[in-house]
């Protein structure tokens, strides 16, 4: 029979405990280790451009929340750019079709530029009329091909089942504006123009001359309110956003998330079309929005947000001195 002294067993037992701590050591947060291993933070919509920051914080722009970014990631200077096809090659309003949209590199057309989950999804295309007094904000579907594909319906097919998903219909000729948001793998956030024209009768454009800071839409009355502040060009504005519903104010608890947020809002200046997509934050129970405009001017603004399963769509006018 095998004799043990003391210190055999006492070595036995304290490797035992030590393996048994080690096997229930609880693992370490992946974004301890992404964050140690940053060279910066950038914001996850790259509203500045590749601007890296130094320190976590807030986006000016966007205010989201400063993501860790990899040095490969701050070295990576390909050019991006959203390649556009549709069938049949000339649209019609109101007519049926595919048009599809491929993430590109410039100068290495070829390789396929796989994207990351953003808000739910690997592309949100925002679609206008160049008067912007139509929108939609959709999200084109993978295809083996390689392509991102919307469906446009033929007039008067357009469900709410469809509508703001992957299919949409043009109701009247013109041209109209296609941005496509998205973020390649180990790249930044990228937003592409691409100007798609649609045969057909056109709408009468729509001029703006005066600000817009409050509008309904499905029942909701839906105000942006500065608190008397002036909104400038290079200087962080700040606007309450407030949802009135028979008579009383509507708080965040009671706005249902959509594509992962609490509200969306897209802004588009009326001459330049300079482009600024928006989250609002939410403040105690108020819901707010921080925001810099690059350029003084008109931005026409649709803010989205949702309630018992349905999306609602607010359009104002923000001037900027």
């Amino acid at each position: 029979m095998m004799k043990y002294n003391f210190f055999t067993v006492a070595s036995i037992l304290v490797l035992f405990f030590v393996c048994f701590a080690c096997k229930n050591e609880p693992s370490k947060p992946a974004s301890t280790t992404t964050a140690a291993a940053a060279t910066g933070y950038i914001c996850p919509m790259n509203c500045e451009k590749g601007k890296v920051y130094d320190a976590p914080g807030n986006c000016p722009v966007c205010r989201m929340e400063l993501e860790p970014v990899q040095a490969a990631v701050a070295a990576n200077t390909a050019v991006y750019f959203t390649a556009f096809s549709s069938v049949p090659a000339t649209l019609e309003a109101g007519k049926p079709g595919v048009m599809s949209f491929t993430p590109k590199v410039v100068g290495n057309e070829s390789v396929p530029v796989p994207l990351d989950l953003v808000h739910e999804k690997k592309m949100h295309l925002i679609l206008v009329s160049d008067d912007l007094s139509w929108f939609d904000h959709i999200h084109p579907e993978y295809q083996a091909s390689g392509t991102y594909d919307i469906k446009l319906a033929p007039k008067g097919e357009l469900t709410d089942a469809t509508r703001g998903h992957s299919s949409t219909s043009f109701v009247t000729g013109g041209k109209y504006l296609a941005f496509t948001d998205y973020k390649p793998v180990g790249g930044l956030n990228q937003v592409n123009k691409t100007e798609i024209n649609v045969v057909g009768a056109p709408a009468k454009a729509v001029q703006y001359t005066t600000a817009k800071m409050t509008t309904s839409v499905d029942g909701y009355s839906i105000t942006l309110d500065p608190h008397g502040a002036t909104l400038t060009a290079g200087k962080q504005g700040h606007l309450h956003i407030d949802i009135m519903e028979n008579g009383k104010r509507l708080t965040p608890d009671k706005i249902e998330n959509y594509l992962g947020a609490k509200a969306h809002v897209i802004m588009i200046e009326t001459m330049s079309k300079d482009f600024l997509h928006v989250h609002p934050e939410v403040a105690g129970d108020e819901l707010e929005m921080n925001t810099t405009f690059a350029q003084p001017g008109l931005y026409k603004t649709w803010l989205q947000f949702q309630t018992n399963g349905k999306v609602h769509t607010a359009d104002f006018l923000i001037k900027v001195q």
